[in-house]
Protein backbone atom coordinates (compact mmCIF):
# COMPACT_ATOMS: atom_id res chain seq x y z
CA UNK A 1 0.00 0.00 0.00
CA UNK A 2 1.23 3.14 -0.92
CA UNK A 3 0.81 5.14 2.31
CA UNK A 4 2.77 6.31 5.37
CA UNK A 5 2.13 5.90 9.36
CA UNK A 6 3.74 8.40 11.92
CA UNK A 7 2.95 9.16 15.94
CA UNK A 8 2.79 12.46 16.44
CA UNK A 9 3.33 14.41 19.44
CA UNK A 10 1.94 17.98 20.75
CA UNK A 11 5.14 19.23 22.39
CA UNK A 12 4.25 21.80 25.66
CA UNK A 13 7.43 24.11 24.48
CA UNK A 14 7.46 23.68 20.61
CA UNK A 15 4.02 22.55 19.32
CA UNK A 16 3.28 19.29 17.25
CA UNK A 17 6.35 17.32 15.66
CA UNK A 18 6.69 13.81 14.42
CA UNK A 19 8.08 11.26 16.65
CA UNK A 20 7.99 8.38 14.69
CA UNK A 21 7.23 7.22 10.89
CA UNK A 22 7.16 4.31 8.89
CA UNK A 23 7.09 4.28 5.16
CA UNK A 24 6.76 1.39 2.50
CA UNK A 25 9.22 1.07 -0.24
CA UNK A 26 8.74 -0.90 -3.04
CA UNK A 27 11.47 -2.89 -5.44
CA UNK A 28 12.14 -1.02 -8.57
CA UNK A 29 10.47 -2.44 -11.35
CA UNK A 30 12.78 -3.95 -14.26
CA UNK A 31 13.86 -1.36 -16.62
CA UNK A 32 15.00 -2.12 -19.99
CA UNK A 33 19.09 -0.97 -18.87
CA UNK A 34 18.93 -3.48 -15.91
CA UNK A 35 17.65 -6.36 -18.09
CA UNK A 36 20.09 -5.95 -20.78
CA UNK A 37 23.22 -6.15 -18.02
CA UNK A 38 23.49 -6.70 -14.41
CA UNK A 39 24.07 -3.91 -11.96
CA UNK A 40 27.62 -2.85 -11.40
CA UNK A 41 28.45 -3.67 -7.73
CA UNK A 42 30.03 -0.25 -7.55
CA UNK A 43 26.86 1.48 -8.29
CA UNK A 44 24.87 -0.34 -6.38
CA UNK A 45 27.13 0.42 -3.25
CA UNK A 46 27.36 4.07 -4.14
CA UNK A 47 23.39 4.26 -4.14
CA UNK A 48 23.25 2.24 -0.63
CA UNK A 49 25.65 4.93 0.54
CA UNK A 50 24.08 8.07 -0.83
CA UNK A 51 20.54 6.18 0.73
CA UNK A 52 22.33 6.61 4.12
CA UNK A 53 23.54 9.93 3.84
CA UNK A 54 20.32 11.23 2.87
CA UNK A 55 18.47 9.80 5.58
CA UNK A 56 21.02 11.25 7.99
CA UNK A 57 21.13 14.53 6.22
CA UNK A 58 17.25 14.62 6.36
CA UNK A 59 16.91 13.96 10.01
CA UNK A 60 19.40 16.66 10.79
CA UNK A 61 18.04 18.68 8.18
CA UNK A 62 18.86 22.02 10.10
CA UNK A 63 21.03 22.89 12.82
CA UNK A 64 17.68 25.29 13.93
CA UNK A 65 15.52 22.32 14.48
CA UNK A 66 17.79 20.35 16.07
CA UNK A 67 18.11 23.57 18.74
CA UNK A 68 14.41 23.51 19.38
CA UNK A 69 14.09 19.47 19.63
CA UNK A 70 13.51 18.90 23.92
CA UNK A 71 13.15 15.04 24.67
CA UNK A 72 9.79 15.21 23.93
CA UNK A 73 10.04 15.55 20.55
CA UNK A 74 12.86 13.53 19.81
CA UNK A 75 11.86 9.36 19.49
CA UNK A 76 15.55 8.18 18.02
CA UNK A 77 19.04 10.14 18.15
CA UNK A 78 20.19 11.52 15.04
CA UNK A 79 23.09 8.66 14.98
CA UNK A 80 20.58 6.09 15.32
CA UNK A 81 20.25 3.91 11.86
CA UNK A 82 16.44 3.42 12.23
CA UNK A 83 14.75 -0.14 11.85
CA UNK A 84 13.90 -1.98 8.59
CA UNK A 85 11.70 -4.98 8.19
CA UNK A 86 11.74 -6.62 4.91
CA UNK A 87 9.07 -8.73 3.55
CA UNK A 88 10.06 -11.97 1.65
CA UNK A 89 7.08 -12.61 -0.45
CA UNK A 90 7.17 -9.15 -2.07
CA UNK A 91 10.36 -7.65 -1.53
CA UNK A 92 9.14 -4.54 0.12
CA UNK A 93 10.91 -2.47 3.21
CA UNK A 94 9.34 -0.91 5.67
CA UNK A 95 11.58 1.81 7.10
CA UNK A 96 11.40 3.93 10.17
CA UNK A 97 12.86 6.44 11.56
CA UNK A 98 12.16 10.03 13.37
CA UNK A 99 11.24 11.93 9.63
CA UNK A 100 10.06 10.42 6.11
CA UNK A 101 13.57 9.64 4.17
CA UNK A 102 12.06 11.54 1.10
CA UNK A 103 11.90 15.52 1.31
CA UNK A 104 8.98 15.62 -0.36
CA UNK A 105 7.49 13.23 2.39
CA UNK A 106 8.13 15.63 4.79
CA UNK A 107 6.53 18.77 4.27
CA UNK A 108 3.26 16.08 3.90
CA UNK A 109 3.48 14.41 6.90
CA UNK A 110 4.49 17.73 8.87
CA UNK A 111 1.15 19.17 7.32
CA UNK A 112 -0.76 16.14 8.73
CA UNK A 113 0.52 16.48 12.07
CA UNK A 114 -0.20 20.22 12.26
CA UNK A 115 -3.72 19.41 11.44
CA UNK A 116 -4.58 16.33 13.24
CA UNK A 117 -3.07 18.16 16.30
CA UNK A 118 -4.98 21.67 15.92
CA UNK A 119 -7.69 22.22 13.93
CA UNK A 120 -8.61 18.74 12.53
CA UNK A 121 -9.78 17.26 15.75
CA UNK A 122 -13.00 15.15 16.53
CA UNK A 123 -15.32 16.05 19.16
CA UNK A 124 -13.57 15.45 22.50
CA UNK A 125 -10.36 15.14 21.34
CA UNK A 126 -9.72 12.24 21.17
CA UNK A 127 -11.03 9.63 18.42
CA UNK A 128 -10.65 9.45 14.66
CA UNK A 129 -11.44 11.43 11.83
CA UNK A 130 -10.60 12.05 8.21
CA UNK A 131 -9.53 15.19 5.85
CA UNK A 132 -7.11 16.13 3.47
CA UNK A 133 -6.87 17.36 -1.02
CA UNK A 134 -5.65 16.02 -3.74
CA UNK A 135 -2.38 17.95 -3.42
CA UNK A 136 -1.16 17.15 -0.04
CA UNK A 137 -2.53 13.78 0.68
CA UNK A 138 -5.41 12.19 2.43
CA UNK A 139 -4.91 11.81 6.25
CA UNK A 140 -6.97 9.17 8.77
CA UNK A 141 -6.00 10.48 11.97
CA UNK A 142 -6.66 8.82 15.24
CA UNK A 143 -6.10 11.34 18.60
CA UNK A 144 -5.71 10.55 22.36
CA UNK A 145 -4.08 11.18 25.49
CA UNK A 146 -1.26 9.58 27.48
CA UNK A 147 -1.26 10.13 30.87
CA UNK A 148 1.96 11.97 32.55
CA UNK A 149 2.23 13.78 36.40
CA UNK A 150 4.50 16.18 35.36
CA UNK A 151 2.28 17.83 31.93
CA UNK A 152 -0.53 19.96 32.50
CA UNK A 153 -3.54 18.64 33.33
CA UNK A 154 -1.57 15.30 34.13
CA UNK A 155 -1.86 14.26 30.20
CA UNK A 156 -0.12 14.54 26.97
CA UNK A 157 -1.59 14.39 23.59
CA UNK A 158 -0.63 12.30 20.77
CA UNK A 159 -1.82 10.95 17.24
CA UNK A 160 -1.33 8.88 15.08
CA UNK A 161 -1.30 9.06 11.20
CA UNK A 162 -1.97 7.48 8.12
CA UNK A 163 -1.01 9.64 5.19
CA UNK A 164 -2.30 7.95 1.89
CA UNK A 165 -2.80 9.51 -2.09
CA UNK A 166 -5.47 7.25 -2.74
CA UNK A 167 -8.89 8.99 -0.98
CA UNK A 168 -11.28 6.34 -1.83
CA UNK A 169 -8.31 3.25 -0.52
CA UNK A 170 -7.96 5.50 2.75
CA UNK A 171 -12.01 5.54 3.43
CA UNK A 172 -12.68 1.57 2.94
CA UNK A 173 -10.16 0.90 5.07
CA UNK A 174 -11.73 3.14 7.75
CA UNK A 175 -12.98 -0.10 9.88
CA UNK A 176 -9.59 -2.24 9.50
CA UNK A 177 -7.31 1.10 10.11
CA UNK A 178 -9.78 2.10 13.40
CA UNK A 179 -9.75 -1.63 15.15
CA UNK A 180 -5.86 -2.35 15.24
CA UNK A 181 -4.30 1.50 15.94
CA UNK A 182 -7.14 1.29 19.28
CA UNK A 183 -5.48 -1.53 19.72
CA UNK A 184 -1.90 0.21 19.73
CA UNK A 185 -3.69 3.07 21.32
CA UNK A 186 -4.71 1.18 24.17
CA UNK A 187 -1.60 -0.83 24.36
CA UNK A 188 0.09 2.50 24.93
CA UNK A 189 -2.34 4.08 27.25
CA UNK A 190 -2.30 1.26 29.50
CA UNK A 191 1.62 1.21 29.76
CA UNK A 192 1.34 5.00 30.40
CA UNK A 193 -1.35 4.56 33.03
CA UNK A 194 0.39 2.21 35.21
CA UNK A 195 3.60 4.59 35.51
CA UNK A 196 1.11 7.38 36.21
CA UNK A 197 -0.31 5.60 39.14
CA UNK A 198 3.31 4.50 40.31
CA UNK A 199 4.66 8.29 40.35
CA UNK A 200 1.38 9.72 41.63
CA UNK A 201 1.70 7.00 44.95
CA UNK A 202 5.08 8.05 45.45
CA UNK A 203 4.36 12.06 45.19
CA UNK A 204 1.46 13.45 44.02
CA UNK A 205 1.36 16.16 42.38
CA UNK A 206 -1.73 17.39 42.31
CA UNK A 207 -0.94 17.96 46.10
CA UNK A 208 2.73 19.99 45.30
CA UNK A 209 1.03 22.54 42.38
CA UNK A 210 -1.72 23.50 45.11
CA UNK A 211 0.88 24.37 48.00
CA UNK A 212 3.56 25.80 45.53
CA UNK A 213 3.42 29.54 44.10
CA UNK A 214 2.58 29.64 40.09
CA UNK A 215 4.18 31.92 37.75
CA UNK A 216 4.03 30.82 34.05
CA UNK A 217 7.41 32.13 33.35
CA UNK A 218 9.43 29.28 35.37
CA UNK A 219 6.34 26.70 35.10
CA UNK A 220 8.47 24.04 32.87
CA UNK A 221 11.31 24.65 35.59
CA UNK A 222 8.84 24.40 38.24
CA UNK A 223 8.57 20.25 37.20
CA UNK A 224 12.44 19.67 37.95
CA UNK A 225 12.82 20.58 34.18
CA UNK A 226 10.56 17.89 33.25
CA UNK A 227 8.31 19.81 30.56
CA UNK A 228 8.39 17.91 27.91
CA UNK A 229 9.32 14.19 28.71
CA UNK A 230 9.59 11.52 25.83
CA UNK A 231 7.35 8.53 25.43
CA UNK A 232 10.09 6.44 26.42
CA UNK A 233 9.69 7.58 30.15
CA UNK A 234 5.92 8.19 30.08
CA UNK A 235 6.15 4.47 29.15
CA UNK A 236 8.67 2.71 30.99
CA UNK A 237 9.34 0.70 27.24
CA UNK A 238 12.56 -0.35 26.99
CA UNK A 239 11.68 -1.33 22.96
CA UNK A 240 9.06 0.93 22.62
CA UNK A 241 10.36 2.29 19.01
CA UNK A 242 10.62 -1.35 17.85
CA UNK A 243 7.72 -2.68 18.61
CA UNK A 244 5.89 0.04 17.13
CA UNK A 245 8.59 -0.26 14.09
CA UNK A 246 6.72 -4.35 14.17
CA UNK A 247 3.15 -2.70 14.50
CA UNK A 248 3.15 0.06 11.89
CA UNK A 249 5.10 -2.29 9.39
CA UNK A 250 2.36 -4.92 9.82
CA UNK A 251 -0.49 -2.16 9.42
CA UNK A 252 0.85 -1.14 6.31
CA UNK A 253 1.57 -4.89 5.00
CA UNK A 254 -2.43 -5.98 5.89
CA UNK A 255 -3.61 -2.67 5.08
CA UNK A 256 -2.33 -3.26 1.85
CA UNK A 257 -2.89 -7.18 1.08
CA UNK A 258 -6.54 -7.14 1.88
CA UNK A 259 -8.13 -4.96 -0.86
CA UNK A 260 -6.57 -5.53 -4.43
CA UNK A 261 -8.08 -4.25 -7.46
CA UNK A 262 -9.65 -7.03 -9.73
CA UNK A 263 -9.97 -6.36 -13.57
CA UNK A 264 -13.97 -6.68 -14.42
CA UNK A 265 -15.06 -7.19 -18.00
CA UNK A 266 -17.86 -5.29 -18.54
CA UNK A 267 -19.94 -4.00 -15.77
CA UNK A 268 -20.04 -5.77 -12.28
CA UNK A 269 -23.17 -8.16 -12.20
CA UNK A 270 -25.86 -7.48 -9.35
CA UNK A 271 -24.32 -10.86 -7.44
CA UNK A 272 -20.87 -8.87 -7.38
CA UNK A 273 -22.51 -5.65 -6.16
CA UNK A 274 -24.25 -8.01 -3.25
CA UNK A 275 -21.05 -9.43 -2.20
CA UNK A 276 -20.02 -5.91 -1.97
CA UNK A 277 -22.22 -4.57 0.11
CA UNK A 278 -22.64 -7.03 2.69
CA UNK A 279 -19.03 -7.16 3.24
CA UNK A 280 -19.03 -3.37 3.88
CA UNK A 281 -22.15 -3.57 6.30
CA UNK A 282 -20.09 -6.65 7.99
CA UNK A 283 -17.21 -4.38 8.37
CA UNK A 284 -19.13 -1.49 9.41
CA UNK A 285 -21.06 -3.77 11.86
CA UNK A 286 -17.64 -5.09 13.91
CA UNK A 287 -16.38 -1.97 14.25
CA UNK A 288 -19.47 -0.94 16.13
CA UNK A 289 -18.90 -4.11 18.00
CA UNK A 290 -15.68 -3.40 19.01
CA UNK A 291 -16.94 -0.84 21.79
CA UNK A 292 -19.85 -2.63 22.93
CA UNK A 293 -19.37 -4.89 26.40
CA UNK A 294 -19.30 -8.38 27.05
CA UNK A 295 -16.67 -10.97 26.09
CA UNK A 296 -20.06 -13.63 25.15
CA UNK A 297 -21.48 -10.97 22.64
CA UNK A 298 -18.14 -10.78 20.72
CA UNK A 299 -17.48 -14.55 20.47
CA UNK A 300 -21.54 -14.95 19.17
CA UNK A 301 -20.85 -11.73 16.49
CA UNK A 302 -17.70 -13.28 15.51
CA UNK A 303 -19.27 -16.94 15.02
CA UNK A 304 -22.20 -15.81 12.99
CA UNK A 305 -20.13 -13.44 11.06
CA UNK A 306 -17.45 -16.68 9.95
CA UNK A 307 -20.68 -18.51 9.29
CA UNK A 308 -22.26 -15.57 7.03
CA UNK A 309 -18.92 -15.24 5.42
CA UNK A 310 -18.88 -19.32 4.49
CA UNK A 311 -22.72 -19.10 3.34
CA UNK A 312 -21.93 -16.10 0.89
CA UNK A 313 -18.08 -17.18 -0.41
CA UNK A 314 -18.59 -21.14 -0.07
CA UNK A 315 -18.37 -22.75 -3.87
CA UNK A 316 -17.38 -26.21 -5.27
CA UNK A 317 -13.79 -25.65 -4.10
CA UNK A 318 -14.75 -25.86 -0.87
CA UNK A 319 -16.98 -28.91 -0.90
CA UNK A 320 -14.02 -31.05 -0.14
CA UNK A 321 -13.62 -29.38 3.22
CA UNK A 322 -16.61 -31.08 4.67
CA UNK A 323 -16.58 -34.57 5.86
CA UNK A 324 -18.57 -37.45 4.34
CA UNK A 325 -20.13 -37.92 1.09
CA UNK A 326 -21.78 -34.94 -0.43
CA UNK A 327 -23.15 -33.74 -3.81
CA UNK A 328 -21.24 -32.22 -5.96
CA UNK A 329 -23.63 -30.74 -8.88
CA UNK A 330 -26.39 -29.76 -10.14
CA UNK A 331 -26.39 -33.11 -12.12
CA UNK A 332 -25.27 -34.99 -9.34
CA UNK A 333 -28.39 -34.04 -7.33
CA UNK A 334 -30.86 -34.83 -9.66
CA UNK A 335 -29.69 -38.12 -10.66
CA UNK A 336 -29.90 -38.88 -6.42
CA UNK A 337 -33.37 -37.54 -5.85
CA UNK A 338 -34.61 -38.57 -9.12
CA UNK A 339 -36.08 -36.40 -12.06
CA UNK A 340 -39.59 -35.92 -10.66
CA UNK A 341 -37.89 -34.95 -6.79
CA UNK A 342 -35.38 -32.71 -8.04
CA UNK A 343 -38.05 -30.34 -10.72
CA UNK A 344 -40.60 -30.11 -7.06
CA UNK A 345 -37.51 -29.35 -4.92
CA UNK A 346 -36.10 -26.73 -7.70
CA UNK A 347 -39.12 -25.46 -8.35
CA UNK A 348 -39.92 -24.47 -4.28
CA UNK A 349 -35.95 -23.39 -4.87
CA UNK A 350 -36.98 -20.66 -8.14
CA UNK A 351 -40.07 -19.85 -6.25
CA UNK A 352 -38.26 -18.40 -2.81
CA UNK A 353 -39.95 -21.00 -0.79
CA UNK A 354 -38.71 -21.82 1.86
CA UNK A 355 -36.12 -25.46 1.78
CA UNK A 356 -35.75 -27.23 4.51
CA UNK A 357 -33.36 -30.55 4.66
CA UNK A 358 -33.46 -32.49 8.42
CA UNK A 359 -31.19 -35.17 9.43
CA UNK A 360 -27.82 -36.36 10.98
CA UNK A 361 -24.95 -35.67 8.32
CA UNK A 362 -24.24 -31.40 8.30
CA UNK A 363 -21.90 -32.04 5.48
CA UNK A 364 -24.23 -33.55 3.03
CA UNK A 365 -27.03 -30.80 3.94
CA UNK A 366 -24.17 -27.91 3.45
CA UNK A 367 -23.24 -29.76 0.18
CA UNK A 368 -26.99 -29.87 -1.14
CA UNK A 369 -27.55 -26.09 -0.11
CA UNK A 370 -24.40 -25.05 -1.81
CA UNK A 371 -24.99 -26.34 -5.31
CA UNK A 372 -29.20 -25.06 -5.12
CA UNK A 373 -27.78 -21.78 -4.03
CA UNK A 374 -26.30 -21.40 -7.16
CA UNK A 375 -29.81 -21.39 -8.83
CA UNK A 376 -30.60 -18.04 -7.32
CA UNK A 377 -28.77 -14.57 -7.52
CA UNK A 378 -26.91 -13.73 -4.38
CA UNK A 379 -29.04 -11.23 -2.83
CA UNK A 380 -31.96 -13.85 -2.67
CA UNK A 381 -29.71 -15.95 -0.74
CA UNK A 382 -30.63 -16.13 3.52
CA UNK A 383 -29.04 -19.71 4.34
CA UNK A 384 -28.96 -21.22 7.93
CA UNK A 385 -26.73 -24.39 6.70
CA UNK A 386 -27.03 -26.39 10.22
CA UNK A 387 -29.21 -25.24 13.11
CA UNK A 388 -30.69 -27.54 16.23
CA UNK A 389 -33.83 -25.04 16.02
CA UNK A 390 -36.44 -24.29 14.02
CA UNK A 391 -35.95 -20.92 11.96
CA UNK A 392 -38.62 -19.06 10.53
CA UNK A 393 -38.83 -18.19 6.73
CA UNK A 394 -38.33 -14.12 6.96
CA UNK A 395 -34.67 -15.47 8.58
CA UNK A 396 -33.44 -17.62 6.27
CA UNK A 397 -34.82 -19.33 2.78
CA UNK A 398 -32.21 -22.21 3.33
CA UNK A 399 -32.52 -23.96 6.93
CA UNK A 400 -31.11 -27.52 7.67
CA UNK A 401 -32.05 -29.00 11.15
CA UNK A 402 -30.69 -31.80 13.26
CA UNK A 403 -32.79 -34.98 12.74
CA UNK A 404 -35.03 -34.59 16.16
CA UNK A 405 -35.94 -31.21 15.63
CA UNK A 406 -40.07 -30.76 15.23
CA UNK A 407 -41.41 -28.73 12.13
CA UNK A 408 -44.29 -26.27 13.56
CA UNK A 409 -47.57 -27.35 12.29
CA UNK A 410 -48.02 -23.92 10.45
CA UNK A 411 -44.54 -24.96 8.51
CA UNK A 412 -45.40 -28.17 7.32
CA UNK A 413 -49.05 -27.12 6.03
CA UNK A 414 -47.83 -24.39 4.45
CA UNK A 415 -47.75 -24.31 0.75
CA UNK A 416 -44.51 -22.21 0.67
CA UNK A 417 -41.98 -24.45 2.27
CA UNK A 418 -40.46 -28.01 1.29
CA UNK A 419 -39.05 -30.73 3.70
CA UNK A 420 -36.28 -33.03 2.88
CA UNK A 421 -36.32 -35.57 5.56
CA UNK A 422 -32.38 -37.35 5.03
CA UNK A 423 -32.56 -40.84 6.69
CA UNK A 424 -29.48 -43.36 6.85
CA UNK A 425 -29.94 -46.65 5.08
CA UNK A 426 -27.05 -48.26 8.01
CA UNK A 427 -26.76 -48.17 11.55
CA UNK A 428 -23.39 -47.97 11.17
CA UNK A 429 -20.95 -44.71 10.76
CA UNK A 430 -19.95 -43.96 7.12
CA UNK A 431 -16.33 -43.44 6.76
CA UNK A 432 -16.06 -44.15 2.61
CA UNK A 433 -16.58 -41.09 0.85
CA UNK A 434 -16.60 -42.89 -2.64
CA UNK A 435 -19.77 -44.71 -1.94
CA UNK A 436 -22.72 -44.00 -3.87
CA UNK A 437 -25.21 -41.46 -1.64
CA UNK A 438 -28.43 -43.25 -3.12
CA UNK A 439 -26.89 -46.35 -1.09
CA UNK A 440 -26.40 -44.86 1.88
CA UNK A 441 -29.33 -42.36 2.83
CA UNK A 442 -32.89 -42.72 1.96
CA UNK A 443 -34.18 -39.03 0.78
CA UNK A 444 -38.50 -38.20 1.18
CA UNK A 445 -39.33 -34.77 -0.02
CA UNK A 446 -43.09 -33.51 0.98
CA UNK A 447 -44.73 -30.08 0.86
CA UNK A 448 -48.21 -29.18 0.87
CA UNK A 449 -48.24 -27.26 -1.93
CA UNK A 450 -50.98 -28.13 -4.44
CA UNK A 451 -49.81 -26.38 -7.73
CA UNK A 452 -48.54 -28.34 -10.55
CA UNK A 453 -44.79 -27.83 -10.80
CA UNK A 454 -44.39 -29.55 -14.55
CA UNK A 455 -45.52 -26.37 -16.49
CA UNK A 456 -42.78 -23.83 -15.17
CA UNK A 457 -40.87 -21.87 -14.60
CA UNK A 458 -39.11 -21.00 -18.30
CA UNK A 459 -35.57 -20.93 -16.48
CA UNK A 460 -36.34 -24.18 -14.86
CA UNK A 461 -37.10 -25.80 -18.41
CA UNK A 462 -34.64 -25.08 -19.89
CA UNK A 463 -32.30 -26.04 -17.38
CA UNK A 464 -33.84 -29.84 -17.26
CA UNK A 465 -32.95 -29.57 -21.03
CA UNK A 466 -28.91 -28.91 -20.46
CA UNK A 467 -29.44 -31.67 -17.10
CA UNK A 468 -30.43 -34.39 -19.24
CA UNK A 469 -28.43 -33.29 -22.04
CA UNK A 470 -25.60 -35.97 -21.50
CA UNK A 471 -22.99 -34.92 -24.41
CA UNK A 472 -22.86 -31.23 -22.46
CA UNK A 473 -20.24 -31.51 -19.52
CA UNK A 474 -20.93 -29.89 -15.36
CA UNK A 475 -19.09 -27.08 -16.78
CA UNK A 476 -20.87 -26.26 -19.92
CA UNK A 477 -24.16 -26.59 -17.98
CA UNK A 478 -22.94 -23.82 -15.15
CA UNK A 479 -22.02 -22.07 -17.79
CA UNK A 480 -25.23 -22.28 -19.10
CA UNK A 481 -27.18 -21.75 -16.11
CA UNK A 482 -24.91 -18.64 -15.33
CA UNK A 483 -26.29 -17.49 -18.63
CA UNK A 484 -30.15 -18.03 -17.64
CA UNK A 485 -29.65 -16.43 -14.34
CA UNK A 486 -27.62 -13.29 -16.21
CA UNK A 487 -31.20 -13.02 -18.79
CA UNK A 488 -33.42 -13.72 -15.72
CA UNK A 489 -31.95 -10.71 -14.39
CA UNK A 490 -32.02 -8.78 -16.95
CA UNK A 491 -35.83 -9.35 -17.10
CA UNK A 492 -36.26 -8.37 -13.34
CA UNK A 493 -34.57 -5.16 -13.61
CA UNK A 494 -37.03 -3.95 -16.68
CA UNK A 495 -39.95 -4.96 -14.60
CA UNK A 496 -38.71 -3.39 -11.04
CA UNK A 497 -37.72 -0.34 -13.14
CA UNK A 498 -41.20 -0.31 -14.83
CA UNK A 499 -43.79 -1.20 -11.93
CA UNK A 500 -42.11 -0.04 -9.06
CA UNK A 501 -39.94 2.85 -10.10
CA UNK A 502 -42.21 4.58 -12.50
CA UNK A 503 -45.57 3.08 -10.93
CA UNK A 504 -47.29 1.87 -14.28
CA UNK A 505 -50.98 -0.15 -14.35
CA UNK A 506 -51.24 -3.95 -14.49
CA UNK A 507 -52.41 -3.44 -18.61
CA UNK A 508 -49.22 -1.89 -19.15
CA UNK A 509 -47.19 -4.47 -17.05
CA UNK A 510 -49.07 -7.48 -18.74
CA UNK A 511 -47.37 -5.56 -21.77
CA UNK A 512 -44.16 -5.41 -20.94
CA UNK A 513 -44.27 -9.29 -19.21
CA UNK A 514 -45.49 -10.59 -22.79
CA UNK A 515 -42.30 -8.69 -24.50
CA UNK A 516 -39.94 -9.98 -21.79
CA UNK A 517 -41.15 -13.97 -23.29
CA UNK A 518 -42.96 -14.33 -19.74
CA UNK A 519 -45.74 -14.86 -20.71
CA UNK A 520 -47.28 -18.36 -22.11
CA UNK A 521 -47.03 -21.67 -20.27
CA UNK A 522 -45.66 -21.14 -17.01
CA UNK A 523 -46.83 -17.65 -16.76
CA UNK A 524 -48.12 -17.80 -13.16
CA UNK A 525 -44.85 -19.09 -12.09
CA UNK A 526 -42.60 -16.68 -14.07
CA UNK A 527 -44.37 -14.34 -12.33
CA UNK A 528 -43.59 -15.47 -9.10
CA UNK A 529 -40.22 -15.71 -9.88
CA UNK A 530 -39.59 -12.66 -11.50
CA UNK A 531 -40.89 -10.88 -8.07
CA UNK A 532 -38.89 -13.23 -5.98
CA UNK A 533 -35.52 -12.35 -8.06
CA UNK A 534 -36.79 -8.43 -7.55
CA UNK A 535 -35.83 -9.06 -3.77
CA UNK A 536 -31.73 -9.75 -4.74
CA UNK A 537 -31.54 -6.14 -6.69
CA UNK A 538 -28.70 -4.49 -5.16
CA UNK A 539 -28.98 -1.00 -2.81
CA UNK A 540 -26.74 0.17 -5.20
CA UNK A 541 -28.82 -0.46 -8.65
CA UNK A 542 -31.43 1.05 -6.70
CA UNK A 543 -30.61 3.56 -5.69
CA UNK A 544 -28.81 4.49 -8.74
CA UNK A 545 -31.96 3.85 -10.70
CA UNK A 546 -33.82 6.61 -7.77
CA UNK A 547 -31.59 9.31 -8.50
CA UNK A 548 -31.44 9.03 -12.31
CA UNK A 549 -35.38 9.12 -12.15
CA UNK A 550 -35.66 12.27 -10.00
CA UNK A 551 -32.83 13.70 -11.75
CA UNK A 552 -34.68 13.13 -15.44
CA UNK A 553 -38.15 14.28 -13.53
CA UNK A 554 -36.03 17.75 -12.57
CA UNK A 555 -34.51 18.20 -15.92
CA UNK A 556 -37.37 19.53 -17.72
CA UNK A 557 -38.18 22.41 -15.30
CA UNK A 558 -34.76 23.30 -15.32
Amino acid sequence: MNALVALCHFCELHGPRTLFCTEALHPPSPSPSSQAGAPVPGDRDRDGDREGEGLTMRANSSATQRGEMCDGCRSLPASHPGFMSIDDETGIRFLSHQHPRQPQLFSVVRQACVRSLSCEVCPGREGPIFFGDEQHGFVFSHTFFIKDSLARGFQRWYSIVMVAMDRIYLINSWPFLLRHLKLTIQSLQSTALKVFDGEQGVCPQRAVRINSVFSPAVFPHQRSGNAARSLTSLTQHPNLWASLHSSFSWLLKACGSRLTEKLLEGAPTEDTLVLIERQTEQEEEMSCWEGAEGGDSQSQRHQSESELAHDFLCDDGKLDELPGPKFRSLRHLRQDLGAAEFRQLVWHVLMGNQVIWRGADPGLIQSAFTVLKSLLPVGCVRSVPYSAQYEEAYKCNFLGLSPDVPIPTHVSSSEFSVLVDVSSERSCQISSVGEDIPSLYQFTISSANTQPTDKGPTLLNKLEVALSNENLSVDVVSHCLLCLKEEWMNKVKVLFKFSKVDGRGREDTQKVLTLLGATGPGEEDNVRLLKFWMTGLSKTYKSHLMTAVRGGERSPSQ
